[in-house]
C-alpha cells in the first residue's frame, strides 16, 4: 500500500516528534508499505524517509522544480517526481496514494491535510485519513473541527472523514482495515431546498 505521509520541514522540532517521524518510517517498511510523500529531506519529511529506508521500504518522492535542489531534496528516493508547481505536486501524491498520514506540520502540513479532508467531503477520493496527535499537537485545531460541526458549518457525520490517534501503530492499523463506505451528502437542507423550488414552480404554473 502507498501512503502518503504529509509532515515539517523544521529542523528546531521536539526530538518526540523526530523520534515518532522515524518510527512510522520504520514501521511502515516493516509492514511493506511505499511513503509517498514532498521528497523532503529535512526535519520530520527526512526522518520519516530515513526511517524507511533503514526497514528496507520504498520511497516515492514528488517535488516542485523551485524546491529540487541539492539539501533539500532526500538523494535516496526510489522514485522521484518533479512537477511544475505546488498544486501538482499535491495532485499527484493524492493520486498515487491509498491512503493519508499527517504527522505534526506547520502551515505547508494544515493546508495539506485540510484540502485532503474537503476533496473526501465533496467525494473526490474515499481514501482513509488519519491525523497523527502525537504529544497533543493537534488538540487546537480538532477543538475548532468540533466548533465548526456544532455551528453547522458542517455535518455530524464529518468526524469520520478522519481518524484520530497518537499511536502510528494504530495509524497503520486504521489504514489497512479501511474499508472505503458511501458519504452522505455534504450540504444541509439541500433536498428541502429542491423540493421547495420544485413547490414553487409546481404553483407557478398554476397559476
Amino acid at each position: 500500500m502507498r501512503i502518503c505521509v504529509y509532515s515539517s520541514s523544521s529542523e528546531a522540532l521536539s526530538p518526540l516528534y523526530f523520534g515518532e517521524a522515524r518510527r512510522l518510517g520504520t514501521l511502515m517498511a516493516k509492514n511493506h508499505h511505499e511513503l509517498v510523500y514532498g521528497a523532503g529531506d529535512l526535519g520530520l519529511m527526512g526522518e520519516c524517509a530515513r526511517g524507511l529506508q533503514q526497514g528496507g521500504g520504498r520511497i516515492i518522492g514528488v517535488i516542485p522544480e523551485a524546491l529540487n535542489q541539492e539539501g533539500i531534496v532526500f538523494p535516496d528516493c526510489h522514485d522521484l517526481h518533479v512537477t511544475k508547481t505546488m498544486r501538482e505536486r499535491k495532485a499527484l501524491m493524492e493520486d498515487i496514494a491509498d491512503g493519508f498520514i499527517a504527522l505534526p506540520g506547520g502551515f505547508g502540513t494544515l493546508e495539506e491535510l485540510l484540502e485532503i479532508i474537503t476533496l473526501k467531503q465533496l467525494k473526490y477520493h474515499n481514501k482513509p485519513i488519519v491525523i497523527l496527535n502525537i504529544n497533543h499537537f493537534y488538540e487546537t485545531l480538532l477543538g475548532f473541527f468540533e466548533q465548526i460541526i456544532q455551528n453547522k458549518f458542517a455535518q455530524e457525520f464529518s468526524r469520520g472523514f478522519y481518524f484520530v490517534t497518537s499511536d502510528v501503530e494504530d495509524a497503520l492499523a486504521y489504514i489497512e482495515a479501511y474499508r472505503p463506505t458511501m458519504t452522505e451528502d455534504k450540504w444541509f437542507g439541500r433536498r428541502g431546498l429542491l423540493d421547495a423550488q420544485g413547490e414553487n414552480r409546481k404553483e407557478e404554473n398554476e397559476v
